[in-house]
């Protein structure tokens, strides 16, 4: 891919986590760990900036260099997770829960098995 798609990804994602961190639902670094991705292939200096975020660094260095999540965002991933099968199944019910109850049950154990 070009650099030029590389780089609109990463804005793409960097907006993403923009909105992620003022709704509960959507998730930030995730979205930042993908926008370091595009940048680092676009413009490297950015990626080295989201890595020197004084928030979101160091989540995404320990990401980068070790695949690990901490604890603090384990426990709340799981439970944003688990919340979210709460809230789908008081607001739209069944059968949709079972779209949240599938990715509590496949990601929340990926999760929980990543490196601290």
């Amino acid at each position: 891919m070009s650099r030029t798609l590389f780089l609109v990804l990463g804005l793409l994602f960097v907006a993403l986590a923009i909105v992620g961190a003022f709704l509960p639902i959507l998730p930030t670094v995730p979205f930042l760990l993908v926008a370091a991705f595009c940048f680092a292939r676009s413009r490297p200096e950015w990626a080295q900036r989201l890595y020197d975020h004084p928030q979101y660094g160091s989540q995404l260095r320990e990401w980068r260099d070790r695949q690990a999540i901490g604890r603090k965002a384990k426990y709340a991933s799981i439970g944003a997770m688990s919340a979210g099968v709460v809230f789908t199944w008081f607001t739209i019910g069944w059968p949709w829960v079972l779209i949240s109850v599938s990715v509590l049950v496949i990601v929340g154990p990926w999760i929980w098995t990543r490196p601290e």
